[in-house]
């Protein structure tokens, strides 16, 4: 087993030409470990992306013009948002591509899969995703579990998505207002039961729909606010400024007690309340640390580090750790750099269609990128931040091995691979980036001038070694 190469394609996000010979066998695992430092994810200050301000102005913005404006104004107000989306999605895959930590960029990508928002037929999540992975997930891959689940339930994006600021406490002042009006509006169970299935202690957790009930009252009144135009505002949100003093409100998380609903709630035997937000703040540092959210988080990081089908021994470790550690992130990715079953050169996983247009991007050195990315990654299934589900994409071999899927990646590596072509790279410097025993036929093939470079570049990128970590 090659351990240079399995730490940077296993753990990271794909070898990068030049870079497995200047790493020694004895120190891959000690590279793994100097990456997970705190200041490590953080983003520079002044980093030139949208704060909510000016996300919440333009969405707003393309939800005022829908009703009256000219054509050149909603036109332009389409083009303000897409550049908004555009700008985000760029910077972060950029980020992987080009990133010298790339074990803390794959956690980076897999928590904020775990704690997904997707931007399918929502504009305002689509908007506010890049935002939510920037400020929500990545400052918190290191901290205690709990950290990261605060902040995305805290999250205008989450709070959108799974439509928690449409909550509704059947007893609360507004609910009773609601009910004398003959409204239908109510309780929201959305985000309530995803973080108990999804995002906690899994579907055989412990808990029954009764839990659920009551962890939804528990959250309601958790809203968001991201201007009057945009999601959250209006004329409701315009009066409790006007209460306020009238002043600016900071766009973000905003907790309207008037929706919450009152008394004591209890899930999973434990009572929480009255105590308004923070009776909701208690709920998701309960669930952070329940024994059931341990072995469910175990699981999915033995899954996608070690495999589809994951040693029970690997969980365990993983799960031992996290609850040693009192769901400390940083300690649990220590963990998994000394997991020897991800080491196991019997354990593979099929690259999804993500990582193997980064690996590929990586492994080229590709400083632009040579195709429109994020259409790319639309074509292969797997456009970024938009999940057809709650549960995230799957990144199981399953979901990503039928043939149409494969000839869709064997396409892209042509195109890619002309275009590298032109540059007269040696196409047998991809031997630099495979496991040796994947590229025993492929070194025959790369070092056969007989066959275009181009061509060449497509085999390596599309054949067997290419597709798995």
């Amino acid at each position: 087993m090659n351990r240079r190469l399995r730490a940077l394609n296993r753990f990271g996000l794909g070898a990068r030409i030049g870079e497995a010979p200047g790493l020694s066998e004895d120190a891959a695992r000690d590279w793994l470990h100097g990456q997970l430092r705190a200041e490590s994810a953080l983003l520079p200050v002044g980093d030139g992306l949208p704060g909510l301000d000016e996300i919440g102005e333009t969405v707003g913005r393309r939800m005022r013009v829908r009703k009256e404006a000219s054509e050149d104004e909603r036109e332009e107000a389409r083009r303000r948002f897409r550049d908004l989306v555009r700008r985000e999605a760029t910077a972060a895959l950029g980020r992987r591509v080009a990133t010298d930590a790339p074990f803390l960029e794959r956690l980076v990508a897999f928590w904020s899969n775990h704690l997904c928002v997707s931007a399918r037929g929502a504009p305002a999540v689509a908007a506010l995703a890049g935002h939510y992975e920037r400020t929500a997930i990545r400052p918190h891959v290191l901290d205690p579990f709990e950290e990261m689940l605060l902040a995305s339930a805290r999250h205008p994006a989450m709070l959108l998505y799974l439509d928690n600021i449409r909550s509704l406490g059947p007893e609360s002042r507004a609910g009773r207002m609601s009910a004398r009006r003959g409204r239908n509006r109510g309780l929201n169970e959305n985000y309530a039961r995803e973080l108990l299935e999804l995002h906690t202690v899994g579907v055989d957790g412990g808990y029954d729909q009764n839990d659920v009930e009551e962890a939804a009252r528990i959250l309601t009144g958790w809203s968001a606010d991201l201007g009057a135009g945009g999601p959250g505002g209006g004329r409701a949100m315009m009066r409790r400024r006007r209460t306020m003093g009238g002043g600016p409100v900071k766009p973000g998380f905003v907790f309207r007690p008037e929706l919450h609903e009152p008394g004591e709630k209890t899930v999973m035997g434990r009572r929480y309340g009255p105590g308004g937000v923070d009776e909701g703040e208690a709920l998701i540092r309960g669930l952070a640390r329940h024994p059931s959210t341990a072995d469910f988080l175990a699981t999915k990081l033995a899954r996608h580090f070690v495999a589809d089908d994951p040693p029970r021994s690997a969980v365990d470790r993983l799960a031992a750790a996290y609850r040693e550690s009192g769901g400390d992130l940083g300690r649990v990715a220590h963990a998994l750099a000394d997991l020897e079953e991800a080491w196991d050169p019997d354990h593979r996983k099929l690259r999804t269609p993500q990582d193997w247009t980064v690996a590929a991007l990586r492994a080229l050195r590709a400083e632009e990128f040579p195709l429109p990315l994020l259409g790319v990654l639309s074509e292969l299934r797997q456009p970024l931040w938009a999940p057809p589900s709650p549960k995230g994409f799957d990144d199981r071999e399953r979901a990503w091995a039928d043939p149409d899927a494969l000839m869709n990646r064997a396409e892209l590596a042509r195109t890619v691979a002309r275009r590298v072509a032109r540059s007269g790279a040696d196409p047998r410097m991809l031997l630099e980036v495979v496991e040796p025993d994947d590229g025993g036929a492929l070194a025959g093939m790369l070092a056969d001038a007989s066959i275009p470079a181009d061509e060449r570049f497509a085999l390596a990128l599309a054949g067997p070694a290419f597709q798995w970590r």
